[in-house]
């Protein structure tokens, strides 16, 4: 073969194919008969991707980031999160401070008496109610099933801000001995009554707030109404009105703190119930919850103390009174 020959092969061969649909040239590549086209980066990008380098370099120079040997790079800005976090804390209390010493002074009266600390407190006592309290009350403070609604005017151990305070420092049933303390006898379980005495009970603890008995609710009211003086009364009232020396529930309120259905109360009475709340005072500083309490308080039904001890219920519209079913 000629020398003209061979470099006529050679130009065939280094002439690059252009693709028909683009007009770009193609890198020679292919797989699948999809065609590599050889268009060039975008020069924006390249720049970003350049000045992406630049800040890397400054970035492991600055700040802590390559591993190394008993740790890691401390940067040069000296930055750590625990520095973070040290900073926002102090930031924080710093803000607090403002009114801090002005609430530790004021009396819980004077606290609803003044916009600043009342926001304040509400403030506070909002944000700690989430974080300690929300679990067993709902976000909401709504309740659960054996868990009180916090909204309504019912209140076992009484409303008043040194009530619920006293409430929320020692809890009910905790190992202290300040804490609220009630004990229900389990009538069926300990043999007290048999279960025909807890069903008539049952039907006129039924009639106390005009509830039909329901199902099995065909027992005399008067037998009912004996063994309930005999045995209940002593805590709940003649009247079935409750009393809060004891956490004694008012039973004609139709609020049922573990359900109103015929085979909860039933088992209230047979078996009794024994609801625990922990003790904040060992784990919540005493403005803490001196704020719990102010937003416990204004959450709804919250009571005013009278010069007689008696306890006053601050009276709200209906319509701002959400649903209860569950009772403090």
């Amino acid at each position: 073969m000629s020398d003209h020959q061979n470099d006529n092969q050679d130009q065939n061969t280094d002439k690059k194919e252009v693709d028909a649909h683009s007009g770009v040239e193609t890198t020679g590549h292919e797989w699948d008969g999809i065609k590599e086209l050889n268009n060039p980066l975008p020069r924006w990008w390249l720049w970003v991707f350049y000045v992406c380098i630049l800040w890397s370099v400054w970035y492991w120079v600055v700040y802590p980031a390559w591993p190394v040997a008993g740790g890691h790079t401390k940067g040069t800005g000296g930055y750590t999160q625990f520095k973070e976090l040290e900073d926002s804390q102090n930031e924080i209390v710093a803000r607090q401070k403002v009114y801090l010493d002005r609430f530790e002074q004021a009396s819980f009266q004077e606290i609803l008496d003044d916009p600043e600390l009342y926001a304040f407190a509400m403030a506070g006592g909002s944000a700690m109610f989430k974080d300690n309290c929300a679990t067993c009350h709902g976000t909401g403070a709504q309740g659960f099933k054996g868990y009180p609604n916090l909204n309504d005017d019912d209140w076992l151990w009484g409303g008043a801000l040194s009530d619920i305070h006293q409430t929320i420092q020692y809890g009910i049933r905790e190992d202290n001995l300040d804490t609220r303390l009630s004990q229900m006898p389990a009538f069926g379980k300990e043999g007290m009554l048999k279960n025909t005495e807890i069903e008539a009970v049952v039907d006129y603890v039924f009639s106390l707030s005009s509830q039909a008995a329901g199902h099995g609710g065909d027992h005399d009211l008067a037998k009912g109404q004996t063994i309930f003086a005999e045995q209940c009364a002593s805590c709940h009232g003649l009247d079935g009105k409750g009393d809060r020396e004891f956490g004694a529930p008012n039973l004609t309120d139709k609020i049922w703190l573990y359900g109103g259905d015929r085979a909860s109360v039933f088992e209230t009475v047979y078996s009794a119930r024994s609801g625990m709340m922990p003790a904040w005072k060992d784990r919540l500083d005493k403005n803490t919850i001196r704020q719990l309490t102010i937003y416990l308080h204004q959450l709804g039904g919250g009571e005013e103390e009278r010069e007689d001890g008696q306890e006053e219920t601050v009276e709200r519209p209906v319509e701002d009174i959400p649903d209860a079913t569950y009772s403090e």
